[in-house]
């Protein structure tokens, strides 16, 4: 797909994504995909699935939502490319983001030319020492999750959570074959508990791309 064409692609979805919200308070976040029965809302991580849960509501009628699928894993979205959503804090250590699924994603290049990266980018708050905001999702959710209990059981840190994200911008992101030489990928060589291999995932840095970037939505001129 030429630049112009993915450009005026980025353009038309962005659309939708005018009307997103730029304060992301986490409770009311959870809360909010509590009551629409959206099955993520038990996530820790919960930024990047009310970015999910937005797009899926404001995107409805101008992409087709879920995308294809190719063996077990699915993209988040389609018109024209598949699509994938994602969040990501700018205040922090990290420039990279872990995409989809390797193979997907590559099989989906083969397919399409190219695939598409909606980024949200902002700045996040984390919960305080006594983790006030994990407590009160866990009571939210019935109690510990698996996940936790099995950390528990290892010893393993528990990292702060995320309380609150202020959206600064949302990226169209060009993902081809020479992105993916670029960029790598996430989970060479990492095992599940079971001993199976993970499968690898698309590691975008986000210091490595440029041209890339196609278009942005700039909410700090909100």
């Amino acid at each position: 797909m030429r630049k112009e064409d993915f450009l005026n692609l980025a353009k038309e979805i962005s659309l939708g994504l005018r009307r997103a919200p730029i304060h992301w308070d986490g409770r009311n976040s959870i809360l909010e995909m509590k009551r629409a029965g959206f099955s993520q809302w038990k996530q820790m991580e919960w930024i990047g699935f009310y970015f999910q849960f937005l797009c899926e509501e404001l995107l409805q009628n101008i992409i087709e939502i879920p995308g294809p699928k190719y063996g077990n894993v699915r993209f988040d979205g389609f018109k024209k490319i598949p699509w994938d959503f994602k969040a990501h804090a700018i205040n922090t250590g990290s420039h990279q983001i872990i995409v989809n699924d390797s193979e997907a994603t590559a099989n989906a290049i083969r397919d399409y030319d190219c695939v598409g990266l909606i980024l949200a980018m902002g700045e996040v708050e984390y919960n305080d020492e006594n983790r006030t905001f994990q407590k009160w999702h866990e009571e939210l959710k019935g109690g510990k999750s698996k996940y936790e209990l099995e950390r528990i059981k290892r010893g393993a840190w528990s990292r702060l959570r995320k309380v609150e994200f202020k959206l600064e911008q949302i990226s169209f992101i060009k993902i081809d074959d020479e992105v993916l030489v670029k960029c790598g990928s996430f989970q060479r060589d990492f095992r599940n508990a079971g001993g199976q291999p993970r499968r690898e995932k698309v590691l975008l840095d986000l210091e490595k791309l440029d041209e890339e970037i196609i278009y942005f939505l700039d909410f700090n001129k909100k």
